[in-house]
C-alpha cells in the first residue's frame, strides 16, 4: 500500500468510526502530534487524547475527505477533511483541518493538524 493509499485507509475507518481502530493499526509507539493547540508525544499520550475527543462527541453528522496527497519518496501524506458533529452540551461544530503524515515503514512517527483554532 502507498503512503496515500495509508492516509485513505485511515480516514475511511474514520468515516465508519472506527478511529482508535485506525490510530492502533497506523501511528508508532513513540509518535508525536501536533496541533495549534499543542503536543503530544507517545501513543499512550495519543490514543488518550483522542478517546476524551471522542468522549465529548454527542453525535457525529459526517467525514468529508476533501484532497489526499503523498510524496511517496518522502515518505509524506496529507488530507484535508471536514467533520460536522455535535458535542455533548449541545454545541454543533464543522472542524476543516488538514493532517500531515510523516511515515516510516507501515507508521505514522509524526502527524501535524492545521486548523482555525478558534474552533
Amino acid at each position: 500500500m502507498s503512503y496515500k493509499e495509508k492516509a485513505r485507509d485511515i480516514y475511511n475507518q474514520l468515516q465508519q468510526g472506527q478511529l482508535l481502530s485506525a490510530f492502533d493499526k497506523y501511528y508508532a509507539e513513540d509518535v508525536v502530534m501536533t496541533e495549534p493547540r499543542g503536543t503530544r508525544t507517545g501513543k499512550a499520550e495519543c490514543r488518550a487524547y483522542e478517546e476524551q475527543f471522542l468522549n465529548n462527541i454527542e453525535e457525529f453528522h459526517s467525514l468529508e475527505i476533501n484532497k489526499v496527497g503523498s510524496d511517496e519518496a518522502a515518505g509524506t501524506s496529507f488530507v484535508e477533511s471536514t467533520m460536522d458533529v455535535t458535542f455533548k452540551g449541545g454545541h454543533r461544530a464543522k472542524m476543516e483541518q488538514v493532517a500531515v503524515q510523516q511515515w516510516q515503514g507501515d507508521q505514522i512517527v509524526h502527524e501535524r493538524f492545521y486548523y482555525d483554532n478558534a474552533q
